[in-house]
């Protein structure tokens, strides 16, 4: 199309990570550079390359599901996926050559795609990182299942409510409280089968986007982090939980992540071992006194057994 004159198309990817147009056209420029700088140039002026954000709940496909679905179609696909009816498409509002009619088939069109991607990562995404470690530590199983402890339900409505919302802003379309209580009523599915056992994979590099950017944000604006405090305690718990079971967890650090976990003392000495975890905690938030104290208040009862009373 470059040496033809002809307009180019508009590259759109969908791959579930922020920023992801951007990330795409410096890929794809950076390749086209090792073979044409004129064509990179080109690529680099002329070809759109729209961020965009999808969220519908999709978890892994287990054997029931399978099962299911078999009973239900009347053959076996080993392909099956399951996800919850709710579907969204966000898109960065740019000029489309050839587009048809997204926003009449339900796509979001936006010119602040980031503010969608932050609620999503810090509500949706962050409230169930917290369900997921403390839901297992109050054994239980599911996403729903964690939402119909009344405590546990409260509490996480509460953490989103005071101190995640405070750092998010609306955009046209996004009302950030709204949006929430949303969440929260997906979350209440009880056909959604969502394991947080798969959600508590990873926490290492789920952590910083899902919690921590958040509660720097509110320490620097000298807002509380009390609630956070208790989900990150809650991983850390869950850690320590793994590590005296001589359990693994599925988590690029994990070897480092049990030794931590399961090689320290009381609460404070384990809120330092953890946080003294560069790779996942910045210095700067590490070192702040309101999110340490809150992390080390959690951990007592936690560790003690008693993750009710952090909650409270």
């Amino acid at each position: 199309r470059a040496s033809a004159g002809t307009a180019p198309f508009a590259v759109l990817c969908c791959d579930n990570m922020a920023g992801n147009g951007a990330k795409l056209r410096a890929a794809t420029v950076a390749l086209a550079a090792t073979r044409d700088q004129a064509l990179a140039e080109w690529i680099a002026a002329a070809v759109a390359f729209p961020n965009s954000m999808v969220d519908s709940i999709t978890p892994a496909t287990d054997a029931a599901h399978l099962a299911r679905a078999a009973e239900a179609l009347g053959v076996e696909d080993a392909a099956a996926v399951q996800r919850e009816a709710f579907v969204q498409w966000v898109l960065e509002d740019v000029a489309l050559p050839g587009s048809p009619d997204l926003s009449g088939a339900g796509v979001t069109l936006t010119a602040d795609v980031a503010a969608w991607e932050q609620a999503k990562l810090r509500v949706l995404n962050g409230s169930h990182s917290t369900l997921a470690y403390l839901g297992l530590l109050l054994g239980h199983h599911s996403v729903s299942d964690a939402m119909g402890d009344p405590g546990l339900s409260a509490f996480v409505q509460a953490l989103v409510r005071d101190e995640v919302l405070p750092t998010l802003r609306g955009t046209a379309g996004l009302d950030p409280g709204a949006y929430a209580a949303s969440v929260f009523e997906r979350f209440r599915n009880p056909a959604i089968r969502h394991q947080l056992a798969q959600i508590a994979w990873d926490g290492s590099k789920k952590l910083p986007y899902r919690l921590l950017d958040t509660a720097a944000e509110q320490v620097a604006a000298g807002r509380p982090v009390d609630r956070i405090g208790v989900a990150v305690a809650g991983w850390i718990g869950f850690l320590r939980e793994r590590a005296a079971r001589g359990e693994t967890v599925t988590d690029p650090l994990a070897d480092e992540l049990l030794a931590r976990a399961g090689s320290a003392g009381d609460a404070a000495s384990l809120a330092q071992a953890m946080l003294s975890l560069d790779a996942v905690f910045s210095p700067a938030l590490a070192s702040s006194a309101p999110f340490r104290d809150a992390v080390v208040r959690a951990l007592g009862p936690i560790v003690s057994g008693r993750v009710r009373d952090a909650l409270a």
